[in-house]
């Protein structure tokens, strides 16, 4: 797919089965983040599936880890506890963002993509929720989580990003405090549906208006015209607390 010169570089690095193990994914990112700090990159959107991984972000408590013995990765990015793994679309964008101060509207473009898409294409209906960062299913059962943000922002640069459930197995959340929320659930868009959906199945979709989104955050653009509301502002789980801008 060919990318407009005003748009980031979206990469695929592997999907199911070629899983991609997370502290390679990590060593990517840094090096990018290098790059693009440098100028000797363009900004650019990370894809894939990481084969299973649970990862601490910077707020993680004692009582959010693991009920067993399972391996736990510490990154640098904001939020706290959670799961990546087949079937789990993660998109990690390193941009430049041409005002540092936008940080808020940026969270709130990549909650605002997996909406539109799965509203779009897919006919469920999700949200955030106040007080919660990510987007969640709400009404019909209790709020359940489909789609996880944290991040990281050294020098106006971003690493880090989301990941949404598609097909992948909920039982790893189960396993803990999925970022350090013990009242609500995870799902999928499989389990939203009754029908399989791969992270194959989503992406050409999501990349497409996530495209859209970040276009005007990029060095030259005229900055985003749509606007955070007060949800993300109030959040205690904030996915940039403890991020470097």
């Amino acid at each position: 797919m060919d990318t407009p010169s005003d748009s980031p570089v979206f990469t695929t690095l592997g999907l199911a089965p070629d899983l991609v193990d997370y502290r390679q994914a990590l060593e990517r990112q840094q090096q990018l983040h290098s790059e693009v700090l440098a100028g000797t990159a363009p900004s650019t959107v990370l894809l894939l599936e990481h084969a299973d991984v649970y990862t601490a972000g910077k707020r993680t408590e004692p009582e959010d880890l693991p009920r067993d013995d399972t391996p736990v990765i510490d990154v640098d990015r904001g939020g706290k506890l959670t799961w990546h793994g087949e079937g789990q679309l993660v998109v990690y964008p390193i941009i430049r963002l041409a005002d540092r101060a936008a940080v808020k509207d940026y969270v709130c473009a990549l909650e605002r993509t997996v909406i539109d898409v799965l509203r779009r294409d897919y006919g469920i209906e999700s949200t955030r929720v106040e007080g919660r960062s990510g987007v969640w299913i709400t009404g019909d059962g209790p709020d359940r989580k489909i789609a996880a943000i944290g991040l990281r922002v050294h020098h106006s640069v971003t690493t880090h990003g989301l990941a949404l459930n598609c097909s992948n197995d909920l039982a790893p959340f189960d396993n803990i405090i999925a970022c350090g929320i013990s009242d609500a659930g995870t799902t999928s868009i499989s389990a939203e549906l009754g029908r399989t959906v791969s992270p194959a199945d989503i992406l050409p979709a999501l990349r497409e208006q996530l495209a859209e989104e970040l276009r005007p955050f990029l060095p030259g653009a005229a900055g985003p015209t749509a606007t955070c509301d007060a949800t993300f502002q109030t959040s205690p789980d904030t996915p940039t607390i403890g991020a470097a801008r």
